[in-house]
């Protein structure tokens, strides 16, 4: 063969060998590419194929089914809720429209209570609390609880926390006492398992009755199962207020004796008598990283809090389950006896009504009864006022009317204090609520505006608006540190063969719409968001796509 005809053959051989521009899925192209490293950006573009990031560099010669301009446009990481409770919104609606339209591409579960390990017991309770979301229990394991919602469809990814309430509840039940030393291997073995299963670790919300009820030493010995497969131990930690360091010590002791990265969910210091206490929260949580122990925490970004109502009772009001307390409640002896304790500072349990500051601080905002429905968005104080009652009287009469533990918001946090955990680079984000839209069944109480709001907050007020922190670091601790913490696979950065969680937003106007009065609106700003390589919101608008998954801890048996 002469040279001339083998050039003539290579011209037409190569080709079919990939020498021409490769086709793609997705291009999204000029975009200001952030990675999820905290480096700064640079203007490049993206290529999805299939499920993945098949490169970022230059690829204006190439083809793709879709071509996105994204200039003068960030392109992220999609963003991981740390602290999501769409456990039955998700059920209801997989859209995950609050969350989606802030570019959240993956909600992570389980602070306390999760919607697996189930028996008997657990499901009766959880049948019993539903409100508004009326659901099915079609599963007997937290990770049958996952793969339910991925089968089912999704928009988000979803992942979960085995939660240390519900495996008390499981084997123990609701009453103030000890586990045996045969309950205790029975709750060992139920970590195990759903560890095995792809379970992320143990989470606690230490607050709550019957959460409150375990001490240090059955935590740990949960968490040392957890530890061998690679998991985590995140925490709701025994007081964010009076006894905060104390119960930060708590959570140090365990990881410690566990040997178990832990995390503090939605770290703060609760009520005004304890707002000094944040430089010390933060210095402490510092000296324990400096000795090696992992020690990260999650925020969410408003100066209120939200639970129950019932929060604002001492922990032994609820020996024995939601049954008893509202047996409890209609007992005049033993309402004087809460009266007495909810006026009175104490260290030995939380109280909500004295870290408000009083009932104009507390907002019911979500009720079971359609009876008691027209009181959301009053404060107890308003509801107290128009009753002609005292407001702990009050509050009291409300739970036994409404037979629930009444959703409410506490305003207790310093904005300062929020600007100073904003500066700290080991702290991620978290809402705390559950995704949801202005439609439907949520239309019927009112939740926290961090529902629509608290991630496009951080990128609009703190980012843009009030230069708390860079963008590369927000991006950094909305992605990135998150699935590096869980050990997430292929998860949280924008680079070659990651799964293409991708988001694309405007850093000139994202922001934050939901208010505490109208807290149904939606974050603006963000334009597009792809899921596994596939777009659920375009131009800002849903697709009704529903790629998500169900993702797995590190120590998954394979």
């Amino acid at each position: 063969m002469t040279r001339a005809v083998f050039a003539v053959f290579l011209t037409i051989l190569l080709p079919a060998f990939g020498q021409e521009p490769p086709n793609f899925d997705v291009i999204i192209k000029g975009g200001t590419v952030y990675d999820g490293t905290g480096a700064e950006p640079r203007r490049a573009d993206l290529a999805i194929r299939s499920d993945r990031i098949a490169g970022v560099g230059d690829f204006r010669s190439a083809k793709a089914k879709t071509v996105i301009d994204a200039k003068g446009l960030a392109v992220a990481p999609g963003f991981i809720n740390m602290l999501s409770w769409s456990t039955e919104s998700l059920i209801q609606d997989g859209r995950s429209q609050s969350e989606i339209r802030q570019g959240l591409t993956t909600e992570i579960m389980g602070e306390g209570e999760s919607m697996g390990p189930v028996n008997d017991r657990v499901r009766e309770h959880m049948l019993r609390e539903q409100s508004d979301i009326k659901y099915d229990i079609k599963w007997n394991t937290l990770t049958e609880y996952l793969r339910y919602l991925e089968t089912r469809g999704v928009s988000c990814n979803v992942a979960s926390f085995i939660g240390a309430t519900t495996i008390r509840e499981y084997v123990i039940g609701f009453e103030d006492k000890a586990p045996t030393p045969g309950q205790l291997d029975q709750m060992r073995e139920l970590v195990r398992k759903e560890m095995e299963a792809g379970a992320l670790g143990i989470g606690t919300s230490l607050i709550y009755p019957p959460a409150f009820y375990a001490k240090t030493e059955e935590l740990i010995e949960m968490c040392k199962v957890a530890a061998k497969y690679q998991g985590k131990y995140i925490s709701h930690m025994r007081s964010e207020g009076n006894h905060l360091l104390e119960a930060l010590d708590e959570l140090i002791r365990i990881s410690r004796e566990a040997g178990i990265p832990a995390e503090v969910y939605h770290i703060k210091a609760a009520g005004q008598p304890n707002w000094g206490k944040i430089a010390d929260l933060l210095s402490r949580i510092e000296a324990a990283q400096k000795k090696g122990l992992k020690i990260t925490a999650d925020m969410y970004t408003y100066t209120a809090g939200g639970t129950g109502l019932d929060a604002c009772l001492p922990p032994w009001t609820e020996d024995g389950g939601y049954p008893a307390l509202f047996k409890r409640l209609r007992d005049p002896a033993t309402r004087e006896k809460i009266k007495a304790q909810v006026q009175t500072p104490t260290n030995e349990w939380e109280n909500m009504y004295l870290a408000a500051g009083g009932s104009e601080h507390i907002l019911l905002a979500g009720f079971k009864s359609q009876k008691l429905k027209p009181l959301t968005g009053k404060t107890l104080a308003e509801v107290a006022k128009t009753r002609g009652k005292d407001p702990i009287d009050t509050a009291m009469d409300l739970i036994a009317e409404d037979e629930s533990r009444i959703g409410t918001i506490y305003f207790m946090i310093s904005e300062e204090n929020i600007k100073k955990e904003l500066a700290k680079p080991w702290i991620s984000f978290g809402s705390d609520e559950a995704s949801q839209a202005p439609e439907g069944v949520f239309l019927k109480s009112n939740p926290h505006p961090r529902a629509y709001g608290n991630f496009a907050r951080v990128l609009g007020k703190y980012v843009r608006d009030e230069k708390v922190l860079p963008m590369s670091d927000a991006i950094h601790r909305l992605s990135g540190l998150p699935a590096t913490n869980l050990g997430l696979d292929h998860r949280g950065f924008i680079k070659e063969g990651m799964f293409a969680d991708v988001v694309v937003f405007d850093p000139a106007t994202i922001a934050d719409r939901a208010t505490f009065e109208k807290p149904h609106q939606y974050a603006v700003g963000v334009k597009h968001v792809f899921v596994n390589g596939v777009q659920v919101l375009k131009d800002g608008e849903h697709t009704g796509a529903k790629p998500g998954r169900a993702l797995w801890g590190p120590g998954k048996a394979r």
